[in-house]
């Protein structure tokens, strides 16, 4: 399994059999996506920097990626996915709505990507999400999780590997100022910047791991 970060909230993990993109995202970020194809499209929730599916193609010829946009469960080309509705605030979405997180298990290996995440897992929902490989999770603050607050939803879910996203970069326009860089996030969570151009994961080397925070960079 091969997984790019492609800016923003949004990822390209490639398996054997098939290739997903989550949180395509509009130019009004202040950059534009990469071009990519993909048989599946995840979208967490309704903004402009989370749905932009104009901007994935389709990988084969003629016909349009699946698209899952909330709760539910999915199995396609030997990839299955369970959508998990959470909150995008603190408040169980009186403020800013809900978001889906999905649970993505392929190759044998569980990924979660909790989209615009607001709030710290019940128990309830950290036993629904279940056991996780590897956690997307959003740390710049702003309508979701801050570094404080990701940190405690790492501690909860316990993954082997953590991605960061949705954290402010130089490139991002300016009404995404009020995000913090992701350094915030590196030192609540007391690690070093380890940097990576791409992630190259097998179920035996996960097996063999401890809890990594892991910077993805945007190269595709």
């Amino acid at each position: 399994m091969q997984i790019n970060y492609l800016g923003h909230s949004s990822f390209r993990i490639k398996t054997k059999t098939a290739t997903l993109v989550t949180d395509p995202y509009s130019p009004e970020v202040g950059f534009k996506m990469p071009k990519v194809t993909a048989d599946i499209v995840t979208v967490s929730h309704q903004h402009f920097d989370h749905n932009y599916t104009e901007g994935v193609a389709p990988s084969q010829e003629g016909g349009k990626p699946f698209l899952i946009t909330g709760p539910g469960e999915y199995e396609i080309k030997e990839v299955s996915i369970h959508g998990v509705s959470l909150y995008h605030d603190n408040q169980k979405g009186e403020e800013n709505g809900k978001t889906t997180a999905f649970v993505i298990t392929a190759e044998e290996m569980v990924l979660c990507h909790l989209g615009d995440l607001g709030h710290t897992l019940t128990t309830r929902q950290q036993e629904i999400i279940g056991e996780i490989d590897v956690l997307f999770i959003p740390v710049g603050g702003g309508k979701s999780l801050d570094a404080g607050k990701a940190a405690e939803v790492v501690n909860q879910l316990e993954p082997k590997i953590v991605v960061p996203m949705h954290y402010k970069t130089p490139d991002h326009a300016p009404r995404f100022a009020k995000l913090a860089e992701v350094d915030a996030f590196l030192k609540e969570m007391g690690t070093a910047k380890k940097e990576l151009d791409k992630l190259i994961l097998s179920k035996s080397e996960l097996e063999e791991k401890e809890m990594e925070v892991v910077v993805l960079e945007n190269k595709v």
